[in-house]
């Protein structure tokens, strides 16, 4: 669960202060079937809770049904954001998965995925098979894995763990699967010694577990019995155990002890700011403190050579050799339903008359940006159920407007990185923003960064481009929060631009701007007021 509170922090990446509230009664109705043995733990974030989980352990004729519930409740930009999540898990007497549901609810209607495994010798490949529905905005998409062995649940690892027999020193490799983003990757898990937790539930032995997944370093007590008493992991989170009225209980501090999205915030060492990001031409950055994710630093307006990247202004950009590979990006994909009827009206009317694919891709940008209320969202961002909701942050903006481009017969996917944000520190915040496939003439192309979040066409040069594709790709950001450093080697400005010399300094990022008129000023839950 710790995995996924992480993942969402991640794509709120700013939160001004964390409080609970009392339940709501559906959540009481959907928190009744737990009873007396079940698990509660809150959830901090660097002191401030923020939520909390309940988990049970059901026997079933078969072996077990593993049931999770959690509430999160956190305050972005000024507005509440309260997001539900639900996980139960089959499994077998030696607690290996056999089936799973997983639904993620921010308030605005939830995600529903389930997935099934089919053991060795039900088809030819002799592996496991993994079946997965999503169900987003009422429309349900059907995807097949195959996987070498069962994959682990974060659900079902403490169970697996109890079951074979918790020995310190000893070591085991599996593969999880992360049904959020439904990765599934290796995992390394290491057991310590035995130590004593205090907790305000009680005082528990329990093994110290050590797991690293996909660059993420999380630690847990475990015990015999399979309970995990406390976990922590990056981004300062942490659970643990306290009684049911503790786990939900309003013991908060009323100060913001710090803030997300300024301590995400990647402050460059530079020597002269920059006042207007529409006015860089060129950047040259050295990025340092991490391993960066580099199969995606290179291209479209971006080189990279080793530790140094430089970003040149998306407008300078030359077409160049066809990009063979760019059809595939007019496909539908796991919550990208290009297909689906509504997405593809919506897109033709985005684009009306236009006829070249540089004015269609600029009117798609300008349409989205108008259709959505830029309001930040903690969720698993569906172009359908955005397309209903009309309302997001860039997560949005971008999933709607990759899934209309591509409807449009438009070459799109997402990139993830950061942009600039002037203002009283001046930083590279977290953010994600589109890009497109232009065939300028015959054999001949390029990939465009814009931004329908800002109303960008194309995006200004202060993109900064670290990973691209969906919610698995994006999980490479996490172990990067809080560790990039980045100093601004060269920096060339457009020679008609005017320095700010004098005038009002930006302490705040409103989560809504007045309107304007070409490229209004918007921010959503990635922080990215311009």
């Amino acid at each position: 669960m710790l995995v996924v509170v992480a993942w969402l922090i991640c794509m709120a990446l700013l939160v001004h202060r964390s409080y609970l509230q009392p339940a709501p009664a559906n959540l009481a109705t959907d928190l009744a079937r737990y009873g007396p043995t079940a698990t509660w733990r809150g959830v901090y974030y660097r002191g401030e809770k923020i939520g909390f989980t309940v988990s049970q352990t059901v026997r079933t004729p078969d072996g077990f049904e593993l049931q999770e519930d959690a509430r999160l409740q956190l305050t972005l930009l000024g507005s509440t954001s309260t997001t539900t999540i639900r996980t139960t898990a089959l499994v077998d007497a030696s607690f290996v998965l056999q089936s799973f549901g997983f639904s993620l609810d921010p308030g605005t209607g939830a995600v529903h995925v389930r997935g099934s495994i089919e053991p060795p010798g039900s088809d030819s490949a002799g592996s496991h098979r993994l079946t997965v529905a999503i169900t987003s905005a009422g429309v349900t998409r059907t995807e097949t894995h195959q996987l070498a062995e069962p994959p682990v649940m974060n659900l079902n690892m403490s169970r697996i763990l109890a079951s074979r027999g918790i020995a310190a020193g000893t070591r085991h490799h599996w593969t999880i699967l992360d049904p959020a983003t439904m990765r599934h990757a290796p995992v390394d898990v290491r057991i310590g010694a035995r130590e004593v937790v205090r907790t305000r539930d009680g005082v528990f032995p329990a093994f110290r577990v050590d797991m690293s997944y996909y660059g993420l370093q999380t630690t847990s007590w475990v015990t015999d019995t399979g309970d995990i008493i406390r976990e922590e992991s990056p981004l300062g989170l942490m659970t643990v155990r306290e009684s049911p009225e503790q786990a939900q209980g309003l013991a908060i501090p009323s100060g913001v002890q710090r803030d997300l999205m300024r301590m995400s915030a990647v402050v460059p060492v530079m020597s002269r700011r920059i006042d207007e990001p529409r006015d860089v031409r060129r950047l040259r950055l050295r990025l340092e403190g991490v391993e960066l994710p580099a199969a995606d630093l290179d291209g479209a307006g971006q080189t990279v050579e080793g530790s140094i990247v430089e970003i040149k202004d998306p407008r300078t950009l030359q077409p160049g050799p066809a990009d063979a590979d760019a059809k595939r990006f007019l496909a539908p994909e796991r919550l990208i339903e290009s297909d689906a009827p509504e997405i593809v009206a919506e897109a033709e009317r985005a684009v009306g008359t236009a006829t070249s694919t540089r004015d269609k891709a600029e009117r798609l940008t300008r349409y989205v940006n108008a259709l959505l209320d830029k309001k930040p969202t903690v969720s698993l961002p569906s172009a359908l159920e955005v397309l209903r909701t009309k309302v997001g942050d860039c997560n949005e903006h971008t999933a709607l407007y990759v899934a209309m481009a591509r409807a449009a017969g438009i070459p799109a996917r997402i990139a993830v990185g950061l942009v600039y944000v002037r203002g009283a520190q001046g930083a590279f915040y977290y953010h994600a923003w589109p890009e497109v496939y232009l065939e300028e003439s015959a054999g001949r192309g390029l990939w465009l960064p814009v931004d329908p979040t800002l109303n960008q066409f194309p995006a200004d040069g202060t993109h900064l481009r670290l990973v691209r594709g969906g919610l698995d790709a994006q999980a490479a950001i996490l172990p990067l929060i809080g560790r990039l450093r980045m100093t601004v080697l060269d920096m060339e400005l457009d020679p008609q631009s005017t320095p700010v010399l004098v005038g009002a300094t930006e302490t705040e990022l409103p989560l809504l701007a007045a309107a304007a008129t070409s490229e209004p000023r918007a921010v959503g839950s990635c922080g990215c007021d311009k």
